[in-house]
């Protein structure tokens, strides 16, 4: 029943007043509920506006993984001479594992022997693990710091079938675990893995993974999504914490969201 001022003539003095203070406050309500209306309405059309005047959503495709091995380089401390402690054992240097291919997680000199870090470096005298991915503002092939750190940032490998769609080095993914249900950030920070099935060190634990390092830690089932956005970093935007890289990937509008992952095309 709608209220108002006539209402209230059958009550007393007293409860005319409660009445009328009642009716008073309903409408008030109601004024304020039609700002508040008001208000969404126009902050959802800034949004879709904004939305439009950024462009459509980035492309994208998804892969599920077969496995997803831990790559560990670009950390300073991956590999190093016999008795340091580092993340990976030397044989996972060479291209696929193999100690009789050739050395693509660490610098070697014209001799083939590695290069070690300096005294100033993050690891003196450990080797100077390399990525596909670099800081292309710092042009010194010997400072660890050029290459991206497996131990703080999320990247994966891009292998042959994201290469062949147009994916570069340092393009934005997003990734998936369909047994954490976890879904974070990440770029294609290196090459080398014709899957593409391996990720760094942060990656992993940043998916729920208690990992510690590349020596045997490793996904064995189909259960992790790569959602690639091609061409999504033209400028090769180079990032040292995960905070940056996931903040850039916001201000694209990307999304880390998988409501669908397991329907992940290949």
């Amino acid at each position: 029943m709608e209220l108002d001022s006539s209402s209230c003539a059958r009550f007393d003095v007293a409860g005319s007043v409660t009445c009328l203070q009642e009716i008073a406050d309903l409408q008030n309500w109601r004024y304020m509920y039609s700002v508040f209306a008001i208000a969404w309405v126009f902050a959802l059309s800034v949004n879709v506006v904004s939305r439009a005047q950024n462009g459509r959503e980035h492309p994208f495709f998804e892969i599920l993984t077969h496995r997803m091995d831990v790559d560990v380089d670009g950390a300073p401390n991956a590999y190093g001479p016999p008795g340091k402690q580092t993340l990976d054992i030397l044989r996972n240097a060479h291209y696929l594992n193999r100690a009789d291919n050739e050395i693509v997680g660490y610098l070697i000199d014209e001799h083939n022997r590695p290069i070690l870090q300096g005294p100033k470096d993050p690891f003196p005298g450990y080797y100077i693990s390399q990525t596909a991915f670099t800081d292309l503002e710092n042009q010194n092939e010997r400072d660890p710091r050029r290459y991206i750190d497996a131990r703080n940032i999320n990247y994966v490998v891009r292998g042959d079938l994201a290469r062949r769609r147009g994916v570069r080095v340092g393009d934005f993914v997003s990734v998936y675990s369909k047994r954490t249900r976890r879904g974070v950030f990440a770029i294609v920070g290196d090459t080398g893995n014709p899957t593409g099935d391996e990720g760094s060190l942060h990656l992993m634990q940043d998916l729920g993974y208690p990992f510690h390092d590349g020596k045997n830690d490793s996904v064995e089932k189909p259960e992790i999504v790569i959602r690639f956005y091609p061409n999504s970093n033209p400028k090769h935007q180079f990032f040292f914490t995960q905070a940056a890289l996931d903040e850039a990937a916001t201000k694209l509008g990307l999304n880390r969201d998988f409501f669908a992952a397991s329907s992940a095309n290949r």
